[in-house]
């Protein structure tokens, strides 16, 4: 009991501790920025899918072989892979738990595409809550970028489930993709405290917005510390780098909201599993032609007081933890909204990894019979110990995150990014999780 008032106790220093360091940090830019209104910046999300053949009846795919040219996981192989089921067979679901999820427009069939993936794989059936404080934006078949949307929907809604299948799901819409309309509905989870876990999956070049959007957007992440609610977001699918902000080339930068120093960014790795049982065999930072884990430094928050002693730049690093992002050793999805082309599909992006980390959390909160808040000091702290850091992560090693790509008009475009090594650095953090041995910390 000690150890856990202790950590909570240097959690709210250090969060506090962060609060006084981003203010300067942001000064140059912000400080006269606190006015609004902003100016909105549309983010895209993209994520990479590939269609699956139809399983059979011990719900098999083909990409689940252990010689597919494209590998895949199901929710039970990633639940060994990562150790939640121990979790799971101890009564520990994510019960009396919410995890909120923050997308944009809608999906049409996702309470469908859940039950039928809760039935494919045999999971407990749910029932999603669908909150759209700004109101619902009419689901356009023909859009990309809705559909796109659509695709992420399904995603974060069924893994979040897989992984937490207590756990209750408030999917908060917003109207449109800008980050305005994201940053809202943001504010209104947290303002009505909808629930102990909030995941967004995308993100934005820091440059892309605009600083006074970062300023009330750091507010509510205040705010949602204050409220012991846990923030995730995805640190991005092009490595070092980000789109510009007319999508026209990529350029050397960080995610927004991921560097926040109030929110757990969320990196991307390749995972080798065992095909027949999902026992861990290892990892590697995700980088192939698919795309590569985002990750590197703010150029508008500074270090804050948790990267001290581990961070070398004074300015904030990301992400801070992994998981499983490679289409090659992707997740099964299913998507109902496509028409002929509906079905189950293999997605990867580190999109894939902020929902399970919310669910990780949902099914901690539910142990521990309280909200964990904001939980970046406790992953630093443990990162701090050999033995606690050996024993609760997977540590990644090999790889880096140097994006290579082309722009618009076809020319090559090649972003230096940051190489894996021991403890956390700017392509993994710390790693991914070791499930059954992080929740056993004090949290």
């Amino acid at each position: 009991m000690k150890k856990r008032v202790y950590l909570r106790f240097i959690s709210t220093i250090a969060m506090l501790a962060s609060m006084i360091s981003i203010a300067f940090g942001a000064a140059s830019t912000t400080a006269q920025a606190a006015a609004l209104p902003y100016s909105p910046h549309p983010v895209q999300v993209n994520p990479v899918i590939l269609k699956t053949g139809q399983g059979n009846a011990q719900y098999q795919f083909a990409c689940q072989a252990p010689t597919a040219a494209v590998r895949c996981y199901s929710p039970q192989q990633i639940r060994a892979a990562y150790s939640i089921q121990p979790v799971l067979n101890k009564g520990i679901t994510g019960k009396g738990s919410t995890i909120v999820i923050v997308d944009a427009y809608q999906s049409p069939t996702v309470q469908q595409d859940l039950d039928k993936f809760d039935t494919t794989f045999g999971l407990a059936s749910t029932t999603v809550n669908i909150i759209a404080p700004d109101g619902l934006t009419p689901f356009d078949s023909a859009d990309p970028n809705q559909l796109g949307w659509a695709e992420e929907i399904s995603l974060d809604v069924q893994w979040s489930h897989a992984v937490a299948p207590g756990a209750t799901i408030d999917l908060v819409l917003a109207k449109s993709n800008q980050d305005a309309d994201l940053l809202s509905v943001t504010k209104y989870a947290v303002e009505h405290s909808l629930g102990d876990v909030i995941s967004q999956s995308f993100g934005e070049a820091e440059s892309c917005a605009d600083p006074k959007l970062l300023v009330a957007e750091h507010k509510v992440f205040e705010a949602a510390a204050l409220k012991h609610i846990t923030v995730f977001a995805s640190s991005g699918d092009q490595g070092a780098a980000q789109p510009t902000c007319d999508n026209s080339s990529y350029i050397l930068s960080a995610s927004t909201p991921a560097s926040d120093p109030l929110v757990t960014g969320v990196g991307g790795t390749h995972l080798d599993a065992d095909a027949t049982t999902g026992k861990y065999i290892g990892e590697t930072v995700w980088n192939d032609a698919f795309g590569a884990s985002g990750g590197g430094y703010s150029t508008i928050y500074k270090r804050p007081f948790y990267q001290l002693g581990t961070v070398k730049s004074q300015w904030r690093g990301v992400p801070d933890v992994s998981y499983s992002a490679d289409v090659n050793g992707g997740v099964l999805t299913v998507l109902g909204f496509l028409g002929t082309n509906s079905g189950i599909y293999i997605f990867g992006g580190t999109s894939a990894g902020s929902p399970q980390w919310a669910a990780i959390t949902a099914l901690a909160v539910q142990k521990v019979h309280h909200r964990v808040g904001f939980i970046n000091p406790i992953l630093y702290a443990i990162g701090h110990s050999r033995d606690a850091y050996q024993d609760k992560f997977h540590d990644i090693v090999s790889g880096n995150n140097t994006f290579v790509g082309t722009d618009a008009s076809g020319n090559p475009v090649t972003i230096t990014g940051y190489s894996a090594g021991k403890g956390w650095d700017a392509t993994t953090g710390w790693g991914s999780p070791i499930v059954s041995q992080l929740l056993s910390f004090g949290w």
